[in-house]
């Protein structure tokens, strides 16, 4: 089973950027779906991002959607979330996580990481 580790968070002002780093170890992405999910303070787990096997196989959900951009590199097996302009409802830690199918449902996901925390401030 792939095992996952989040690095990159930060306290950032709000308009910055961040790119999140998800090093993959035990198994090659390649054969995941690897999404980008956030939980803030007394909430769900939210979708983000999610990419698949295909450039095709991109998704956002609509919070994020031209602001951020997931991305993979199979060769360091490292899947990354490049934040840009981001708003304080940003904060929140965040997960990567793999998963065997196209989904965006969190419970269908396999391996998470352990999360890095975001804080965006006003």
């Amino acid at each position: 089973q792939v095992q996952l580790v989040e690095s990159g968070g930060g306290l950032v002002q709000a308009g910055d950027s961040l790119r999140l780093s998800c090093a993959a170890s035990g198994d090659t992405i390649s054969s995941y779906f690897m999404g980008w999910f956030r939980q803030a303070p007394g909430k769900n787990h939210e979708f983000v991002a999610g990419g698949g096997w295909t450039p095709s196989n991109i998704y956002y959900s609509d919070s994020v959607k031209g602001r951020f951009t997931i991305s993979r590199d199979n060769a360091k097996n490292t899947v990354y979330l490049q934040m840009n302009s981001l708003k304080p409802e940003d904060t929140a830690v965040y997960y990567c996580a793999a998963g065997p199918r196209i989904t965006f449902n969190p419970l269908e996901f396999r391996s998470w990481g352990q999360g890095t925390q975001v804080t965006v401030s006003s």
